[in-house]
């Protein structure tokens, strides 16, 4: 599996809208809720939890997208690629759709959430499971074992979950 090289750059479908990031990931992800489904028409969406000083647009202006509620979903006003979400109260961090890198070969969610609503068929290699959201307080040891396991070159952004 190749390794998420940084800065990684990125950008949405028509390339109208560009994005840079400098960090790894804090913890990846993958949404089988029902909202994630239908905004990405897919079996579920992906994440990719960026600290927000290490995500930078670097060209173009999204517009908010989805439901225009609390969490800001961000995506491209021409070709409306889903691109990133900005989750209300969490600004320490932005959940970008992986696939919007250029090379997002390197990701592995870590996380899957919402698979209570998860489609029969839709499986992912996911580490931890959760039938909704983990509860708060779990957030601190799922990121420090992500970061671990990045260190080790386990899993993601240098190897291979297994």
């Amino acid at each position: 599996m190749p390794s998420l090289n940084l800065p990684a750059q990125g950008g949405c479908r028509c390339g109208r809208v560009r994005l840079r990031i400098t960090a790894p990931p804090l913890l990846t992800m993958a949404c089988h809720c029902t909202g994630c489904q239908r905004m990405s028409a897919s079996a579920y969406s992906l994440s990719a939890a960026i600290p927000s000083e290490a995500f930078a647009v670097t060209e173009g202006e999204p517009v908010i997208g989805g439901l225009h509620g609390a969490s800001r979903h961000y995506f491209c006003p021409h070709c409306m690629s889903w691109m990133f979400t900005r989750p209300e109260g969490l600004d320490w961090f932005v959940n970008l759709r992986p696939t919007m890198l250029d090379d997002p070969g390197w990701f592995t969610p870590f996380v899957e959430t919402w698979t209570s609503e998860r489609l029969p068929f839709a499986a992912t290699p996911a580490v931890h499971s959760y039938a909704a959201l983990p509860a708060m307080e779990e957030y601190g040891a799922l990121m420090a074992e992500f970061a671990q396991a990045l260190a080790k070159g386990a899993f993601a952004a240098g190897g291979s979950a297994g």
